[in-house]
């Protein structure tokens, strides 16, 4: 089992993430943000990880930093249960429509962390949450996780989609690229022998 648990604790927030790559999509997301806890519930759910997330943050503030460091403490944990790197597919690529939204993400679980982010909002705030949140949600988790991590929205037009699809594209984009590859078990997916910097 492909397993991990993570705490993370600052002067601004605490948050522990438990994964297990290998899951049903089970979770149990609490963060405070309830539109958040909606699209780590969905990432879970598309990517086949069971993910537990608890996070208490400087709500009082803003989202910012629970936002941006449940990404890094869920991609730590990621990167934590990937071990070795060893067997994995460690490419993945995902088009999802979400009715007149179509976005696509790319991944690449290469050690070498970078994200792009084609994703473009037509209103500053979705509820209570400031849409430009989001990027430093995926930019704190492709970091953390040590991913190059492509996120595209070909078209769309409702905000709730277009985050939507875009959090789904990344879910099961991951899905593709960590799982296990029978053609080549224990191998390194990569000519250097090696994957990272």
């Amino acid at each position: 089992m492909r397993t991990a648990e993570i705490t993370r604790e600052t002067k601004e927030t605490k948050i522990s993430v438990t994964v297990n790559l290998d899951g049903a999509g089970r979770s149990d997301v609490q963060t405070g943000i309830g539109f958040l806890d909606h699209m780590l519930e969905s990432f879970s759910k598309h990517a086949s990880i069971d993910l537990k997330v608890r996070a208490k943050g400087d709500l009082h503030i803003d989202m910012h930093h629970t936002t941006e460091d449940t990404g890094i403490v869920i991609g730590q944990a990621v990167r934590q249960a990937l071990g070795d790197l060893k067997g994995i597919r460690r490419f993945g690529v995902a088009q999802i429509p979400m009715d007149e939204t179509c976005t696509r993400a790319a991944v690449d679980v290469s050690g070498r962390p970078y994200l792009i982010w084609k994703v473009v909002f037509s209103k500053p705030k979705l509820g209570d949450m400031d849409t430009e949140l989001f990027k430093e949600w995926f930019q704190a988790f492709a970091q953390a996780a040590g991913v190059t991590l492509h996120v595209e929205n070909l078209y769309g037009d409702n905000n709730h989609h277009i985050v939507e699809s875009s959090f789904k594209a990344l879910a099961r984009a991951l899905r593709q690229a960590v799982e296990p590859d029978p053609r080549a078990v224990g191998a390194v997916p990569s000519t250097k022998g090696r994957l990272g910097g």
